[in-house]
């Protein structure tokens, strides 16, 4: 019995053993098999400024900036997933590290630039005043008593305001270009205040009218970034890449619409 018993602790022992040395190898093999892990790239964007960014049929985000910004993470290793949001909500975005990066049709202006750091410029497109083509209003002298219509958080908010400072209009805020275009062909607003390339492309597509805004002096479109992003060198060096190969002008080419 003794025996039996004895045999039977070393058969126990020889298969504990075994799968003790089974479950190392397991653990080896698992951690040989580990893939490095991917870079991401997290981007915010506001879809409804077209042509640098909106969504197609589809859904699918497209635009100038988007291309950039795939061009971007593609030359520096990473993988870009893409938020969408109101664009008043952006810099909030970047000062709370929710992203890395913002491409929206964002001017580096001073104001933001006390909040977040920009990249060199990737583009200057200057402001427009839309109307219905009817209208009579064909300079920023007709746009007394008129109300003008403007996207929150915008560069052409600040004009507006500033505007109002001389002439004397009624200015009405929405949260994105899309809507601001639907008050206008609404009669809702008589006027509305938009970036030149975004405003040609509406005037094609919704045969309206339009006057550029003499009095503009805005900087040009950045990325934006947290402040002291360590990604701030890496992106100017392939937005310059870019410029001198001819890409950007490519890309230019193929979204926007109005004449430089």
């Amino acid at each position: 019995m003794k025996k039996k018993f004895l045999f039977m602790t070393i058969i126990f022992s020889l298969l504990l053993i075994t799968a003790c040395g089974q479950g190392g190898q397991q653990e080896e093999q698992t951690g040989e098999d580990k893939t490095e892990e991917v870079k991401v790239l997290k981007m915010a964007t506001s879809a409804d400024f077209a042509p640098f960014e909106s969504r197609d049929p589809s859904g699918e985000i497209v635009g100038f900036d988007i291309d950039l910004a795939k061009h971007i993470a593609e030359e520096l290793g990473y993988e870009l997933k893409i938020e969408d949001m109101k664009f008043d909500g952006l810099v909030g975005a970047l000062q709370t590290n929710r992203v890395d990066i913002v491409l929206a049709g964002m001017s580096a202006t001073e104001k933001r630039d006390k909040n977040v750091d920009f990249s060199i410029q990737y583009h200057h497109s200057g402001e427009m005043f839309l109307t219905l083509k009817d209208s009579e209003i064909k300079t920023i002298d007709d746009l007394v008593g008129k109300k003008v219509g403007v996207q929150l958080g915008t560069i052409q908010e600040e004009g507006a305001k500033k505007l109002q400072e001389t002439i004397d209009f009624e200015m009405k805020q929405v949260d994105n270009s899309t809507t601001l275009i639907q008050e206008l062909l609404s009669n809702r607003i008589d006027v509305a205040y938009l970036d030149k390339s975004v405003a040609t492309g509406y005037i094609k597509e919704q045969d309206l009218a339009g006057f550029d805004d003499p009095t503009s002096s805005s900087p040009g479109m950045a990325v934006a970034f947290p402040e002291g992003s360590e990604l701030i060198d890496d992106v100017n060096k392939v937005i310059e890449e870019m410029q001198a190969s001819g890409k950007l002008e490519e890309l230019k080419e193929k979204w926007l619409t109005e004449e430089e």
